[in-house]
């Protein structure tokens, strides 16, 4: 009998984690991630790494931008990475690392550590020598969104150049063990969501804007009737009351 979890498994993990409701546009994106970390995490050619870490972090907080409560993004990567039985703390400082090891590179120093590998280094040097000794590589969609966070680190006005970003990735499927067209597909299909999810936010922020100021409106209007009415009462005289008769005894 065997005890690798199914997908479902995940996600009813996910959501005994994470007990508050999810709007649906983002819950599609926290499902697609669910399933992606899921298959890696059972495949036995996968290892985790930094630039997957990095990845996975960036799409979740690119595509989770402007989620509302704001307080509950923290705790649903935790619950996501809870449910993968993976380390949300882990991935997030991972990630930091490779962005810091990054900072200070332009675009020819990326490609330089892509290429050559080298006894000692920082995060991200050591990161791609030990992509490079490794028998067996995975390759996922997360792990090619953390190479174009890299990019967009040292270069991110390159990163919107499509011609330039089709040599930065012809570059790093020579220097690494990936396939240029699946690198190729999996950026453009990212780049298009995240295009399509920005103008989900912003719909979605104009009709909660249109729809608080109808409430705003409608409070307004409740109260200046209310005003209204105070006023009409309080200009109406009132009858003077007529005396009482006494009857004389």
């Amino acid at each position: 009998m065997s005890n690798v979890p199914t997908v479902s498994d995940t996600k009813r993990a996910f959501y005994n984690h994470h007990t508050r409701p999810i709007a649906s546009v983002y819950r599609r994106v926290i499902e697609e991630l669910l399933v992606e970390m899921h298959l890696l995490r059972v495949n036995e050619d996968f290892a985790y790494d930094a630039i997957y870490a990095l990845g996975i972090v960036t799409t979740f907080d690119r595509f989770m931008e402007g989620y509302r409560p704001e307080a509950d993004k923290d705790a649903i990567f935790q619950a996501l990475c809870q449910a993968a039985d993976s380390s949300a703390e882990q991935y997030r400082q991972d990630a930091q690392r490779l962005l810091e090891s990054s900072a200070g590179l332009d675009l020819e120093g990326l490609k330089a550590l892509m290429a050559a590998p080298a006894d000692q280094g920082d995060a991200l040097q050591e990161t791609f020598n030990m992509l490079r000794e490794r028998d067996r590589f995975k390759y996922s969609r997360a792990f090619g969104v953390g190479l174009y966070s890299l990019l967009e680190t040292v270069d991110a006005d390159l990163a919107k150049d499509k011609t330039a970003l089709t040599a930065f990735i012809q570059t790093a499927a020579d220097a690494l063990p990936l396939s240029f067209e699946k690198l190729q597909k999996d950026l453009e299909l990212y780049r298009s969501n995240l295009d399509k999810m920005t103008q989900a936010q912003i719909m979605m922020a104009d009709i909660l804007a249109a729809d608080r100021k109808k409430r705003e409106e409608r409070a307004q209007a409740k109260s200046e009737a209310a005003d209204a009415a105070q006023e009409t009462a309080a200009e109406t005289p009132k009858e003077d009351a007529e005396p009482s008769e006494t009857g004389d005894a």
